[in-house]
């Protein structure tokens, strides 16, 4: 017996969808609170030794956290090609002012402290601060248009062909919103991670700023899921599904219609847990932020990235990225995937090590616990950022 068919190939792209989900959330847990204290960087530290304090807390664990988001990418491309595909390339231009920003951030945190000079550090200051905003703005607002469905289309031979046209249509008013909920949320994040890691000034600045930035994760994120049931069309298969056939999305047939985003929450009740969790860490956060509980601040903003993801996910299932000019060229969970065996040989080495990862990474961070104070970093000299 050949081991891949011990797992339903149904089974396997239902595994596969809930891990993609795992990654993505994992970066924006892990690496959020990095770009969340990016954007702060400039409001929460007056002072250049406040400043090297801030970048000092994250300094040692901002690259590791990134390894989620190659984790994310690489899962992508082998077990959804066609969305890797559709993605990369009709995003090519979002993606590549994400990536500069990014680059931004090593180059920062490697140059600011070579010369001694006020306007070069406040000048790489500003680029790590648009380090953390420009990925966290673009990535929200791409999945805002994700919402509201990708130009793009399938040929007879399965042939991809995105329609769209420029960076500036995805700057639409809901895909705008939903860049600000994801500023909102990672700055709270960031917020939270700071209040954990420094103490005086910058502990109360960033208490003060993860507290409205709480606050505005609430109200962007209820009026986005307003918005979302009452003024966007979401998408319905109309056809009978196969679930373990062949990945040929032109088999199917799909219809939009309003508030179709909100049916698995009828249909499901359980996954009413997303959009609650949402709410729960957010409101979490506000008050343990203003009750100075600094871990449990920092557990609760987490919780709420986990929810607001995780919303998108069970609303959209089981399209994982809907086309708004042919419905039916829309890649979902059951027709977009790779093999069988393809799905079960990356489980296996998934099982073995995403488990040595979380290990590791939990080591790091206990290792690393406790407070960055200015007096370590001008004991250290050199040695730090």
């Amino acid at each position: 017996m050949i081991l891949h068919t011990l797992i339903d190939y149904d089974t396997l792209r239902v595994i596969w969808w809930l891990l993609l989900g795992v990654l993505l959330i994992g970066f924006a847990v892990m690496d959020g609170f990095d770009l969340g204290t990016d954007m702060l960087l400039p409001f929460v530290a007056r002072c250049d030794i406040e400043r090297r304090v801030v970048i000092n807390s994250i300094g040692p664990v901002w690259e590791g956290n990134q390894v989620w988001l190659i984790l994310g990418g690489g899962a992508i491309f082998a077990a959804w090609p066609p969305l890797y595909a559709v993605s990369f390339s009709g995003f090519y231009l979002a993606m590549f002012a994400i990536l500069f920003a990014l680059i931004l951030r090593p180059v920062g945190f490697k140059y600011r402290s070579k010369r001694d000079s006020r306007l070069w550090r406040a000048s790489w200051d500003w680029a790590l601060f648009i380090g953390g905003l420009v990925p966290a703005l673009v990535m929200g607002v791409a999945v805002g248009n994700v919402l509201q469905g990708v130009p793009f289309h399938l040929n007879n031979d399965l042939r991809i062909f995105y329609d769209g046209t420029t960076l500036i249509e995805l700057l639409n008013p809901f895909g705008l919103l939903c860049g600000l909920l994801s500023v909102a949320m990672l700055v709270m994040h960031g917020a939270g991670w700071l209040v954990l890691k420094t103490s005086g000034e910058v502990a109360e600045r960033s208490r003060t700023a993860g507290s409205v930035a709480a606050m505005l994760t609430i109200a962007l994120f209820a009026l986005g899921g307003l918005w979302l049931g009452a003024g966007i069309d979401g998408y319905a298969i109309t056809s009978p599904i196969l679930e373990g056939g062949p990945s040929n999305p032109l088999a199917k047939t799909v219809a939009l219609a309003p508030g179709a985003w909100l049916a698995n929450y009828d249909a499901h009740p359980w996954m009413l847990a997303g959009p609650a969790l949402g709410f729960v860490g957010a409101l979490g956060s506000l008050a343990l932020l203003r009750a100075r509980v600094e871990l449990g601040a920092l557990l609760m903003s987490a919780l709420s990235v986990f929810g607001i993801i995780a919303t998108v996910g069970l609303s959209m299932f089981p399209f994982i990225l809907p086309s708004s000019v042919d419905p039916r060229s829309s890649l979902t969970v059951w027709d977009a995937s790779s093999s069988h065996l393809t799905l079960f040989i990356m489980l296996v080495a998934t099982a073995i090590f995403l488990p040595i990862i979380a290990a590791y990474t939990t080591w790091v961070y206990r290792v690393l616990w406790g407070k960055v104070e200015p007096r370590e970093i001008e004991r250290d000299g050199s040695h730090a950022y």
